[in-house]
């Protein structure tokens, strides 16, 4: 290919490259860990060097977009002149004639007129010299939102446009109607919605009284979908192209205590009454179903805002599995109160030192921190965080024990957060254990999240992994 690459890469990362370099359109379907990242660098330096690009636009989540910065310093074979939103005053960016222009920025910001109009004038000046990415594209999912509008505006003019993500479908195929929307209107073969619902799910309407809606009923011609898929983009999953060692997933169940139960059941069958009504909003069921899994986690959340803890059957629990294992632990969790009962737990048992954490309320700076000293330092043994905040972009290998104290119906959290312990680098076998509160609403999230897996791989034409 005549490019000379900073680091060497993998033979599939050289593969990727080749198959999607010189397209104006392109999706790098690269599992978490397997290098995406650089592939894109490798990407947008080569068509920097064969002069058809002046500037590559970077558009990733909050966690991960600045990671970008440091992830160019090491693959990044060119000069580059790298402006960080967020960080460095939009009115100080200079374009620079001799360096590869590089402009990082959040997608939560294209939620807002101030993100849309910062990257307005940069793609209208230089639309044709510009390749446009989008880092985790299922950000950009939701074809309604307010961001995926704004960025499929934005990047119409762009001629070289790149989505990256390892899970394209985390719900059903219509996941992918706005990430290949960005690249191009007709790359699934319509521009229309509801032409492609049409052609791949059969919709049934549910009425709950004040509103009627649609739902997906069922999946159809699934292998034409594959078929299209693949003439525009790369896939790879780790075990194909990585000698990485194995995942293995444990289950711990326990039983809620009598507090514990006594709340859950009550909370059971007035949730029970309120999702059979039909009357009721579908906001207000999800309420109820959020108080069941807090419940199993160890509180109850009043409707006065006053929370109570309980007894916590799966706390003890927590205590007994880090008593018998060895090396860094990852602890992944839902909801503030829960992390910080956690924290406060780890700290007074195993000391001060044993605990770091990530999550909205820490700034970035402690967060890099916390990293630093869970892969560096000895004597910080658990990282502890929700996969909203720490599952994207963090690389945890000094784990190879990786703990769900609770879990969500969110599949790409729950692959992406896996994966921050299991991708190269990781040297051992990574184990992930579920603490499942028995007869409880955690299983039915756990069935939940494999039958997402089951509809995404089928979509995809692969082997149907499900993780328990």
């Amino acid at each position: 290919m005549g490019y000379k690459y900073k680091t060497k890469p993998y033979a599939h990362q050289e593969q990727a490259l080749m198959k999607g370099a010189e397209a104006y359109s392109y999706a790098y379907f690269m599992e978490m860990g397997t290098g995406k990242t650089k592939v894109c660098i490798d990407n947008f330096s080569k068509l920097w060097l064969e002069k058809k690009i002046k500037i590559a636009i970077i558009i990733a989540p909050n966690s991960v977009y600045q990671n970008w910065k440091r992830e160019i310093d090491i693959h990044c074979p060119i000069a580059t002149s790298v402006f960080t939103y967020k960080v460095d005053k939009v009115k100080d960016f200079k374009f620079s004639k001799d360096k590869l222009n590089i402009f990082l920025m959040n997608v939560e910001a294209f939620s807002h007129k101030s993100g849309v109009e910062t990257l307005k004038p940069l793609i209208k000046e230089y639309n044709q010299d510009c390749m446009m990415v989008i880092d985790e594209s299922t950000t950009i999912k939701n074809r309604t939102a307010k961001r995926t509008k704004s960025l499929v505006e934005l990047g119409r003019p762009v001629k070289y446009k790149r989505i990256l993500t390892g899970s394209p479908i985390t719900k059903s195929p219509l996941d992918l109607f706005s990430q290949a929307n960005f690249l191009s209107p007709n790359l699934l073969g319509t521009d229309n919605f509801y032409v492609y619902r049409a052609t791949y799910c059969v919709m049934h309407s549910i009425n709950t009284g004040t509103k009627s809606f649609m739902i997906p009923q069922y999946y159809k011609n699934l292998d034409v979908l594959e078929k299209i898929i693949k003439t525009f983009s790369f896939r790879v999953r780790k075990e194909d192209c990585l000698d990485l060692p194995d995942k293995v997933y444990q289950k711990r169940i326990v039983t809620l205590g009598k507090e514990q139960a006594d709340i859950y059941n009550q909370l059971k069958k007035e949730a029970r009454a309120i999702i059979e009504d039909k009357e009721i909003s579908y906001n207000n069921k999800l309420t109820e179903i959020i108080k069941l899994l807090q419940v199993t986690a160890g509180f109850v959340n009043s409707d006065d805002g006053e929370i109570k803890n309980l007894k916590n059957a799966k706390l003890d629990e927590l205590l007994n599995i880090l008593e018998e294992t060895e090396g860094k632990v990852i602890i992944w969790a839902n909801w503030v109160h829960t992390l910080e009962t956690i924290i406060k737990t780890l700290k007074k048992k195993f000391g001060e030192e044993s605990t770091v954490a990530n999550y909205g309320a820490i700034s970035s700076k402690d967060r890099e921190e916390a990293v630093e000293l869970f892969q560096k330092n000895k004597n910080t043994r658990f990282f502890v965080s929700n996969p909203q905040t720490g599952g994207y972009g963090l690389t945890l290998t000094a784990a190879s024990t990786v703990i769900y104290f609770s879990n969500n119906y969110d599949l790409e959290q729950r692959q992406q957060s896996e994966d921050r312990a299991h991708r190269i680098g990781q040297k051992n076998n990574v184990l992930y254990i579920d603490i499942i509160a028995k007869n409880t609403i955690d299983e039915f999230v756990i069935k939940a999240l494999n039958k997402k897996i089951k509809l995404s791989a089928e979509t995809l034409g692969e082997e149907v992994l499900s993780f328990l």
